[in-house]
This record gives C-alpha cells, sequence and structure tokens, in this order.
C-alpha cells in the first residue's frame, strides 16, 4: 500500500468560472443530486462542483454489517492506494531496492486471494506471510502487526464480496539479487518488526487514535525516517523522511518544524479536505491519501487521529517552518474576482505587463491564470490558494519543487488537476518560479534555489541506506566468506584426524 498542493496550473480553458450567482435556482435536491446539477449547469467536471460531502462509494445496503464494516476498514488503511479501487493490483511501489507492484486481492481463486483462508490473510496482513511466499515491507505489514482482531475479520469478509478480478497484474515484482530471494524477509521481520505498544497517559479517544495512526493508517509509512537496514528509526517516529524526491513532514507536535501551531480543527479539515488556509494543502503521496482514505473517514476517527498528534512527543528536525508574516503576503485583489471572468483577464493582462522579475513573468504566465495574480485561487472552481501555506515557508525547498516539477495528478474530487512542469520548463526556469512563490506567497524575506539544486533535487533518487544500497556485493562477498569458512573447518578436521 502507498505510504505523501497544487500550487500551479496552467489551462486557461479550465480557468473559467460562471458566476453561481447567475445560475437559475435549483428545486430542493438531496446533496449528491445538486452537486451533479451544478456541474452540468456550468459545463464543468464533477471534480470542480463539490458541495456534495463524500460517500462511501463502496456501501451497499443489501451487505451485512460485517461486510460493511470491512468497506470502511479497507478505507481506513488505504487498500486501494496500491490495489486500486477495483483491488486489482498492479500500483507500482517505488523502493530502494526496487520497483514493488501491488498484487491482485480480489476473491479470484488463479490470480487473487480466492483460496485464503482466515488465517491466511490475517498471516498476510500481520506478518507479511501468504500460502506460497513472503511479502515485502511495500506492504505495511509491520504496521498492521497489530490490527486488531475484529477489524481483520470485517476486512476479510468484505473482500470475499467484491468482484472478483480473474486476471493478474500486468508487471510482478522482480528484484535484484539478493533481493529477489524472499526467504530474506524473515531476517528483515525479526531485525525491523516493530513492537507496537499504547503510550502511557492517553484518554480513550487518543487511545484509539494512536490505533489509527500507527496502525490501521500507516502514518509512519512515510513520515518517519529508516534505519541503516530500512526499518523504522523509533526514536524518531513520525519526525519527517524523504520519500525518494517527495518529502513527508514532521507531523509530531512541534512548534517549529512539526504541526505543533495546528489546532485538532486544523488536523480535521487537513484530512478531509486536502488543505487548510494559509497553513498546507496536500501534495504528493500525502494527496494520495486524502482522495483514497481520509476524505471518507468519520468526524470520530479524524478527531482521534487529531487528538493523538497532539498527544506524541515533540521532535524537532533541522527542517524548521518559518512563522506566517502576514505583513509580506500579498492582499486580495478583490473578493469578486473569482466570479467574473472578464476581470481576471483585464487584471491579469495588467500584471504581466508590470512584471518586474523572470520568475513574476514565468508565475503569471504559468499558473496564474487558475491560482491568481495574488495567490487567491477560485476556490469555487477547486484552484487551491496558496497565500501562506506551510510548504512556502519551509527551510527545505523540496516540496515545491516537487509540485513545480510533477504537479498533482491525483486529486480529490474538490479540486482539477495539476499538471507538471518538468518537460516544459527549464531548471533555471522552474527555480524562478520557486523562488518566486516562496518569497512572495509564503513571505520569506529570501530564496535561493538555484538550477543546480533543482537538478540534483530531480536527480537524487531514493537515499538508500548503504546495506540496502550495496546489498548485492555485500552478498556475494558473504557467500564467498561463508564458502572459505566452510573449506578451512573441513581441512582442519582433516588435519586433525590425521
Amino acid at each position: 500500500m502507498k505510504p505523501i498542493a497544487p500550487l500551479f496550473a496552467r489551462s486557461p480553458v479550465r480557468s473559467v468560472v460562471v458566476s453561481l450567482r447567475r445560475i437559475p435556482a435549483l428545486p430542493a435536491a438531496n446533496p449528491t443530486v445538486l452537486a451533479t446539477l451544478l456541474g452540468a449547469s456550468l459545463s464543468l467536471p464533477m471534480s470542480v462542483a463539490h458541495a456534495a460531502p463524500e460517500v462511501m462509494p463502496s456501501y451497499n445496503a443489501s451487505q451485512s454489517e460485517q461486510v460493511n464494516r470491512g468497506a470502511y476498514v479497507a478505507r481506513q488503511a488505504d487498500c486501494m492506494g496500491c490495489h486500486k479501487e477495483d483491488y486489482s493490483g498492479g500500483v507500482a511501489v517505488e523502493a530502494p531496492m526496487g520497483t514493488i507492484y501491488a498484487t491482485n486481492i480480489t476473491p479470484s481463486i488463479k490470480y487473487g486471494i480466492g483460496n485464503y483462508t482466515e488465517q491466511d490473510f490475517k498471516n498476510a496482513l500481520t506478518k507479511g506471510k501468504t500460502p506460497t511466499h513472503r511479502l515485502y515491507p511495500a506492504m505495511p505489514y509491520p504496521d498492521y502487526n497489530a490490527m486488531s482482531d475484529e477489524d481483520i475479520s470485517a476486512l476479510f469478509a468484505y473482500f470475499k464480496t467484491v468482484p472478483a478480478v480473474d486476471e493478474a497484474p500486468e508487471h510482478k515484482t522482480q528484484l535484484p539479487f539478493p533481493f529477489n530471494i524472499r526467504t530474506v524477509m524473515l531476517g528483515w521481520n525479526i531485525v525491523n518488526m516493530p513492537k507496537w505498544q499504547a503510550r502511557d497517559g492517553l484518554n480513550d479517544t487518543q487511545k484509539y487514535g494512536q490505533y489509527l495512526v500507527d496502525n490501521l493508517a500507516h502514518c509512519g509509512t512515510c513520515h518517519t525516517p529508516r534505519n541503516t537496514t530500512f526499518g523504522y528509526d523509533m526514536n524518531n517516529y513520525l519526525s519527517g523522511a524523504m520519500l525518494g524526491n517527495w518529502h513527508a513532514p514532521n507531523i509530531t507536535p512541534d512548534a517549529s518544524s512539526g504541526i505543533g501551531n495546528w489546532s485538532e480543527a486544523d488536523i480535521v479539515t487537513y484530512l478531509r479536505q486536502g488543505k487548510i488556509h494559509q497553513k498546507a494543502v496536500a501534495s504528493g503521496p500525502m494527496n494520495e491519501v486524502v482522495y483514497n482514505s481520509t476524505r471518507y473517514l468519520s468526524d470520530k476517527d479524524l478527531s482521534a487521529i487529531a487528538s493523538y498528534l497532539k498527544a506524541v512527543p515533540a521532535i524537532t528536525t533541522e527542517d524548521t517552518v518559518q512563522p506566517v508574516n502576514s505583513a509580506a503576503l500579498p492582499s486580495e485583489h478583490s473578493p469578486n474576482m473569482t466570479f467574473d471572468l472578464l476581470a481576471q483577464m483585464d487584471y491579469l493582462k495588467q500584471a504581466k505587463a508590470q512584471a518586474q522579475s523572470p520568475g513574476e513573468s514565468l508565475y503569471l504566465n504559468q499558473c496564474a491564470s487558475c491560482h491568481g495574480v495574488n495567490g487567491y485561487g477560485q476556490p469555487d472552481a477547486g484552484y487551491a490558494p496558496i497565500v501562506g501555506i506551510s510548504s512556502l515557508r519551509r527551510d527545505n525547498p523540496a516540496p515545491v519543487i516537487n509540485v513545480v516539477a510533477h504537479g498533482i495528478q491525483q486529486v480529490p474530487n474538490t479540486r482539477p488537476r495539476m499538471p507538471g512542469f518538468k518537460d516544459e520548463l527549464s531548471a533555471e526556469e522552474m527555480a524562478q518560479v520557486v523562488n518566486y512563490v516562496r518569497t512572495t506567497f509564503g513571505g520569506l524575506s529570501n530564496s535561493d534555489v538555484s538550477a543546480d539544486d533543482i537538478n540534483g533535487h530531480l536527480n537524487r533518487g531514493d537515499s538508500a541506506p548503504f546495506l540496502i544500497k550495496n546489498a548485492g556485493w555485500l552478498a556475494v562477498l558473504g557467500i564467498i566468506a561463508g564458502l572459505i569458512v566452510l573449506v578451512l573447518l573441513i581441512r582442519w578436521l582433516f588435519r586433525r584426524r590425521a
């Protein structure tokens, strides 16, 4: 399962917003119908008309309470993040040892888990052991190891009811030596399987929140740095980590580098909507988590997660977030701008003519048609405001670089998708955009990201631990050393007998 804001979008066509005030009055209807009618009236995709709450798509009134509970557990655990909405698998998970492809977990007899008993299913979830082979920890069984029997039984009951997909994923996991020998995972499990324990001093809500954060939602998969064997560095649990090029931030309640300045309500809003005004917009893998999982979770679950995250030990890291400097942020040009396309076009034309730097010109030409000249976006059309968000205020520019380069391709249905610019802009131009948005909309006094920084970041790949990166030749040396020891032992035995 997959472990982490749209900042810029460039399509002028998609930036067209028709005033909701000009739409004829609609008859009373349920929220879903109303949202559909609004979408049709505006000639916009459903992702733009977002009045309706998120409803569990897999809920079925004709199914048992246990099956529907299992469908909800699948959302809590974000099973579809790797196995897709139909659970047919095939999503690629990039790991330091190679690409791991999620398997088919539908009840297909030949290609899925149709022959699994509930115990087989539990072993796969909690021990990484199927009836035929070991799993790699890209499947977060180290976190699921503490799943309750009730949740496992409900999840198993649900998976027995989903439509079987009788075909294998297009790609199959083929890792290099020695990781292609799956029994190696036995040793990895012995060294790295976490020992989950309830923290002292938690109330009942926080205890449930810990279960969600540590286990079902497996937040540590992305937000915890790894040790030399790629297991969790539990001394720095939830303090942030790099996922290839993406940065999963510190989510402990540290005021300078974590989410200490977030209220519990902020956390709930972020997990439900993927954004908080002047604080954060979800990007990268976290955006997918919101899309697949947290937007569907109950208020009880999100409140428990928020309460627990405020109770974990705060850890200070070097990647600090600068406080919001409201005085340095641009003001909104007009609260009615988002409803008036002609005014938007005129204001953007004037701003382009008055641009004072290459970075400003690039932003105005590539980004402002959606996110606005002043960065306040078009909330009614789903284009996020970017003024003051924390990714712009971090000392580490990685989050901004990634969004500019790669865009946001999978987003909640409350926002349009955002394209990336790595194939359209040079490294120098991307650096200029990054510096412009960090100083203009993040309020930083300066930003000195260079073209070399852009290239170095985009080409960095996974910072794999030494043992993982060099496992092949280390394994060969180990085998050779073992053979030498064996030969010497045999020779010693023969001499002793002689």
